[in-house]
Formats: C-alpha cells, structure tokens, sequence
C-alpha cells in the first residue's frame, strides 16, 4: 500500500506544471474608425501564456484600412510605432527582429482574424505595456493599456 501511495504521489508530482501552466484568451476588435473595442486588457498573473485574437469587423482591405495587434513596453511605444512608418505591408509596419516588439499579428483586412500567443515570461508584473495598430497613422487612436499580474 506503502509503495502504491508513493508512486501515486510521483505521479501526481509528475503531472503538477503542466497543471500549473494556463493559458489565457484575449479578443479584441478593430473597425474602419479606426477603433480598438477594449482601450486595457488585464492578464491574470496565474497566465502562463496569452493567445490574442484580433477581429477585423470592417469592411475594408489590409491596404487601405488594415489593422494589427502590437505589443511593447510603454517606453518602447513612440519609437517602435515611429519606425514602423518606413516599414511595408510585409512586415506589418514594424522594424524587422525587433526584441522591443513582444508580440505582434500580422496586419489583417475587414471580415478577417488573426491570433499571437506569447509567453508571460516576457511580461514583468505591474510592468508598464502598450498595445496599438501599427498600421501608418492608426497608432495615435488605435492604442490602449496592458497589465500584468
């Protein structure tokens, strides 16, 4: 009985992080104004992982109206969103490899969906983040708040 029991617990041992592990969902909806539906997003801090999912409800084409969903520190906001401008469609408006960029769709048209997961390890509890569509010139409306923990 002894020994059932410690094999039972090892199992159960065994099985704890991926018990531990929680991934967290997240939608949110851009329009042709130009407007997110949520202006902050909270993760709870059991989140070990976050799968954003954004909607397009518009009507309009990835090249005229698109929308994507950008997240970075608060500090790295204005100069990320400010480089972005001398990117392509491609490269969803945003400077290629930057590690400032902690997560990003690509850039999507009216009627389409598009989802990012990241981990929480690359958030910071209580840290300060912004979320906003780099999309030239949508940043300056298209921005809102994300907290952790």
């Amino acid at each position: 009985m002894k020994l059932f029991s410690t094999i039972a617990a090892l199992g159960l041992l065994a099985l704890a992080p991926s018990a531990w592990a929680k991934t967290c969902a997240v939608t949110i909806t851009g329009n042709d104004q130009m407007k997110f539906d949520q202006s902050a997003i909270t993760i709870a801090p059991d989140c070990t992982q976050v799968d954003v999912t954004l909607t397009h409800s518009g009507k309009m084409a990835a090249t005229v109206m698109g929308h994507n969903w950008v997240l970075t520190r608060t500090a790295d906001f204005q100069p990320i969103a400010n480089a972005g401008v001398r990117s392509t469609l491609a490269d969803s408006y945003l400077p290629k490899a930057d590690a400032r960029v902690i997560a990003h769709t690509k850039v999507i048209g009216g009627g389409q969906s598009t989802t990012v997961s990241f981990a929480t390890s690359k958030l910071t509890k209580g840290g300060a983040y912004t979320f906003f569509c780099s999309f030239p010139g949508h940043w300056a409306m298209m921005k809102g708040t994300l907290s952790f923990g």
